[in-house]
Order: structure tokens, then sequence, then C-alpha cells
């Protein structure tokens, strides 16, 4: 399952249920963010069933970005019921990004 797009709007709901949700802070301007995209698309094809990844543009979006603090792009968070469970800020490998969800989860 590919990453789903997110809003401020549907950001809450977006991060409930009983898989981890990876959340992917970006902007359209940020050239690590779209550097490392195609690794997350394939992480969240590779990982499907086990963990959710969300995407959502700071740009576009700013409230979820200003009550989570991020402070730099590309930022990921993974939620466990609703809460932030773990935090990296930068780009990383599609390896790397595996790895951090295996150990975040």
């Amino acid at each position: 399952m590919a990453a789903e797009h997110i809003t401020d709007d549907n950001f809450d709901t977006a991060i409930e249920g009983d898989l981890p949700v990876v959340v992917d802070f970006w902007a359209e301007w940020c050239g690590p963010c779209k550097q490392m995209s195609p690794h997350l698309e394939a992480v969240a094809e590779e990982l499907a069933g086990k963990v959710k990844v969300a995407k959502i543009n700071v740009d576009e979006n700013p409230v979820a970005a200003s009550k989570f603090g991020v402070r730099g792009l590309p930022t990921l968070m993974m939620f466990k019921d609703g809460k932030v469970a773990a935090t990296h800020l930068g780009a990383m490998s599609k390896q790397r990004i595996a790895e951090w969800i295996k150990e975040s989860a």
C-alpha cells in the first residue's frame, strides 16, 4: 500500500488505529525530501499490513507541523495509539528507513 497523503484536517484520524503510523513531514522545495520519497514509498509497500505510512506537506498544512514541533525537513514521526513514539530528522536510505521503523514499532 502506497503512502497516504494527509492534511491538517484529517491528521488526527490518520494517526489512529491498530497499526503504527509513520508520518513524513515534507515540502515541495526540500531536496532531501524528494530524494527520500521513493525509498519511503518502497518501504510502505514492503511493510504493508505492519505499518501505515502517511505524508503531509508542511507548506500546505502548517498546523500539524507546528503542533509536533517540526523544525527541519524531512522529519519522520512514528505514532502509536495517536502518540509520538519516535522521531527522526533528516533523509535516510531505504534500508535505514526500514530499520528505523522496525526499531521504533
